[in-house]
């Protein structure tokens, strides 16, 4: 009987498990802590960006005359009904976009809301300046009511549904869930293509886009923080 509540008090002491917990909370909790101002800043650089996201969406909806144009690859292909993924594919990657960085790098928050909200910004211009319908055959989707707000058409150039998972996989260096995200960015590349949610334009230039945004964002950052 001794040996038996000997052999558990052993098991209750070695649980690696717990121990990783742990580790994860402290390390969580330190750089919480070292980076608490930038977070803090990230974060009202992002309200802001959706701010001016929601004016640039309403513009476009509600308010700028629209074209549509012809689109070589569009007249090849679809329109196909995959709205599953254009909408709750995206989201999902969406929130991984930023559950993420906040539960395994704390350290990288900042950097992620910063890249973020600069595209977000950047796209936003795009849209204001280029006055593209949606094409007419596209495929309807709808969003959970939470979203109908965030939910707009004829914000056209340049697709965030291929920028955005492509902007992750260049913000997550070294990390091997950023290969996850440029497969995401490729397959919903192809969502809106087939759905005709988006003209091909959009989702080629979004790659080229991205990637400019993403480096003025680090030149930024190099010149605005220690880290």
């Amino acid at each position: 009987m001794q040996k038996k509540m000997k052999n558990e008090k052993i098991l209750l002491k070695d649980n690696p498990i717990k121990d990783k917990i742990k580790n994860w909370a402290i390390k969580w909790l330190s750089e919480l802590k070292a980076y608490k101002y930038y977070i803090f800043i990230s974060v009202i650089i992002i309200t802001f960006s959706t701010f001016i996201n929601e004016i640039a969406g309403y513009y476009v909806t509600y308010s700028a005359p629209m074209t549509q144009v012809p689109d070589l690859i569009l007249d090849a292909i679809g329109p196909w009904d995959w709205s599953f993924s254009f909408v709750y594919v995206n989201l999902g990657i969406f929130f991984i976009t930023f559950l993420y960085p906040i539960i395994f790098e704390v350290a990288k928050i900042h950097k992620v809301l910063i890249q973020f909200a600069l595209l977000s910004i950047t796209r936003s211009c795009f849209v204001i300046m280029t006055h593209l319908q949606t094409p007419l055959d596209a495929i309807p989707v709808k969003y959970p009511s939470i979203f109908n707000a965030m939910a707009f058409t004829n914000d056209s150039f340049f697709s965030g549904h291929t920028a955005f998972p492509f902007l992750m996989f260049l913000v997550l260096k070294g990390k091997k869930i950023r290969w996850l995200f440029l497969a995401a960015s490729i397959y919903m590349g192809i969502t809106v293509l087939v759905t005709h949610r988006h003209y091909s334009i959009d989702v080629f230039a979004a790659y080229f886009i991205t990637y400019s945004s993403y480096k003025i964002g680090e030149w930024i950052m190099a010149k605005t923080t220690k880290h």
